[in-house]
């Protein structure tokens, strides 16, 4: 249509006026250019274009207002605007076995390069031997039966995958971590595989077939519904004895290439009145628990950190990285005891501990927020230790700090 001329004399035609306008602004949309784009073509009023496309309203004798049927292209569109047509796969198809390549065939036809590629990715078909075809008629039969909506659930059609991905939820694992794991557990099955998207999709729109509501508990913020994250809490020095801080901790440390660093923080109950001291392995990322019991006091955590530490070997307690709370008050006994060094990260300044304070979030799966953490025995906070280090991880390739610790400890042996 780019050869199409405005017509210089605009005066009225009689009763069929502008009928070579109005003929090739049909036709223009019936090959998906936009309403406005055509009327600035053939140099008509978009809201003229608007009533050749869609009729206009008139009233009849008795005053009822109704619309006229809109005006007829005069001839059957070629092409259906975003939908390749049944004659646009057959001229792909003699295209391609010609040799051409996807731009060329792109340029032929007037489409995009990414829609031919995408076309000949999805809709080829496979023979027995492996051979790959092209198939007009098979492509259009498969994008048909791919466009309805809505389409079916992924859980809807595969029973086995729901109760996995329920299982795995009950045992509180995120969906990134069932998604990924599923994968390399079952790379021959890839019914078994699933977007993590798809499964918070599940969780978050319910129909049939999805992920029961309860399960969005399970999810480790507890929430059916994404939320900005909070910032966390500033922190001010509170120490009369002189701090080692993080800019003097060694290089090695901040690389996690050797093992036996340890990053530590408390999670505060309700009131302040109760703790869990926390201690993550940087390079593993294996978590301990500390058992406070009522009050987090520098002489209870000292004790807790002190009898927690002596129990690993002397290559995996190498340093202590905390914070600038006040529950670290006596850190220079603790080294003194366990010869163990504590560097303190800068105030305000929780990325410096980055492992600590991700493992801190899951914990509050178990432990939440606002809850009287005493009543926790030193026996479950060994149980929420062992389950969370059984669960895999992004950054450990989805291996879980268990299996990772483990290595080390063969290693040393």
């Amino acid at each position: 249509m780019d050869d199409f001329e405005i017509r210089q004399n605009r005066d009225p035609q009689g009763p069929k006026k502008l009928q070579a306008e109005r003929a090739t602004y049909l036709a223009l949309v019936a090959q998906g250019v936009s309403t406005t784009q055509a009327c600035r073509i053939v140099g008509v009023n978009r809201k003229t274009g608007h009533r050749w496309r869609f009729g206009r309203p008139t009233r009849t004798k008795d005053g009822q207002e109704r619309s006229l049927a809109p005006a007829r292209p005069t001839a059957e569109p070629t092409s259906f605007g975003r939908y390749l047509t049944v004659d646009e796969r057959i001229q792909i198809a003699d295209l391609h076995r010609e040799g051409l390549g996807v731009r060329a065939i792109a340029a032929e036809l007037g489409r995009s390069p990414s829609t031919i590629s995408r076309e000949l990715r999805r809709n080829a078909t496979v023979d027995p031997r492996g051979k790959v075809h092209y198939r007009p008629h098979a492509a259009q039969t498969r994008a048909e039966a791919r466009r309805p909506r809505p389409k079916p659930s992924t859980f809807a059609l595969n029973p086995e995958l729901r109760a996995v991905v329920q299982e795995l939820l009950n045992d509180k694992w995120s969906p990134e971590q069932i998604s990924r794991r599923l994968k390399r557990d079952f790379p021959e099955r890839p019914e078994l595989h699933v977007c993590h998207e798809t499964i918070y999709q599940a969780l978050y729109v319910q129909g049939r077939g999805e992920l029961r509501r309860e399960l969005a508990a399970a999810l480790r913020s507890g929430r059916a519904r994404r939320k900005p994250r909070r910032q966390a809490q500033q922190r001010r020095e509170r120490f009369a004895h002189p701090m080692v801080m993080i800019s003097e901790r060694p290089p090695e440390v901040a690389d996690r290439a050797v093992p036996g660093h340890w990053e530590g923080d408390l999670i505060i109950g309700a009131g302040g009145t109760s703790a869990i001291g926390t201690l993550v392995e940087r390079s593993t990322r294996y978590t301990m628990l500390l058992h406070l019991g009522q009050g987090r006091s520098a002489d209870q955590v000292q004790e807790a950190l002190t009898s927690t530490v002596v129990t690993l070997p002397r290559h995996l307690a190498r340093s202590v990285t905390w914070d600038q709370g006040s529950e670290l008050g006596r850190h220079h006994e603790f080294t003194v005891a366990t010869d163990i060094p504590v560097y303190f990260c800068d105030p305000a300044s929780p990325w410096q501990r980055g492992s600590n304070e991700n493992t801190n979030g899951l914990l509050r799966q178990y432990f939440p927020k606002g809850t009287d953490l005493s009543v926790h025995s030193r026996e479950h906070l060994e149980a929420v230790a062992v389950q969370l280090n059984g669960r895999p991880r992004k950054t450990l390739g989805w291996d879980t700090p268990a299996e990772r610790l483990a290595k080390l400890l063969q290693a040393s042996n």
